[in-house]
């Protein structure tokens, strides 16, 4: 008996992790398909634009994590419905998009080693000014924004900080309301 007590217990708790592990993935879809095509009033979606160097000698390395990290970091606010990598087909049909162009003005590329010999010098520094524009052209938002790493990490962490701080401009700054599409303006 107590051996059927036992294999009862793992048979409920096998049917209840499977249950558990289907809801996970039902809000998952949820969450996917709210965020789809289904408008949403008062929020952007957004097209990142890859990053500019401008005049500054910048490792393509650096602006590729630069670029990366912009789109994680986006995503990660939940401010827009839906973040765009450049040249996405789908930001094409968003009536309510922003363009977030990130120009390096500049970039210090510091020294892994010096930083972990000593606390006064090596420190990888980035600064650029991001701006979120309209497809007209518009700059809705322009913040000139730092990302550094000073004391411990490699020197593509300065990218990750970069991008976390604009995300963090972004997040706390305000955004005019996207006008609703034509269709959905005349229901």
């Amino acid at each position: 008996m107590n051996k059927c007590r036992k294999t009862f217990t793992v048979a409920i708790l096998a049917v209840l992790s499977t249950v558990q592990s289907g809801l996970s993935a039902q809000s998952f879809d949820a969450k996917s398909s709210s965020s789809g095509d289904i408008w949403i009033a008062g929020r952007w979606s957004v097209e990142v634009d890859k990053v500019d160097p401008g005049t500054v000698s910048l490792d393509p390395a650096f602006a590729a994590a630069i670029y990366e990290n912009l789109l994680d970091e986006l995503a990660k606010t939940k401010r827009f419905k839906q973040v765009f990598r450049s040249g996405d087909r789908g930001a094409g049909g968003a009536h309510d998009l922003l363009i977030l162009k990130t120009t390096v003005q500049h970039y210090t590329p510091g020294s892994e080693t010096r930083r972990a010999v000593t606390t006064v010098s090596g420190a990888t520094k980035l600064n650029v000014r991001s701006e979120l524009c309209t497809p007209q052209g518009k700059v809705v938002l322009e913040r000139v924004v730092n990302g550094n790493v000073r004391f411990f990490g490699g020197n593509l962490r300065a990218t990750h900080n970069l991008a976390r701080n604009v995300a963090d401009a972004i997040q706390h700054s305000p955004l005019p309301q996207p006008e609703p599409a034509l269709s959905e303006s005349l229901h």
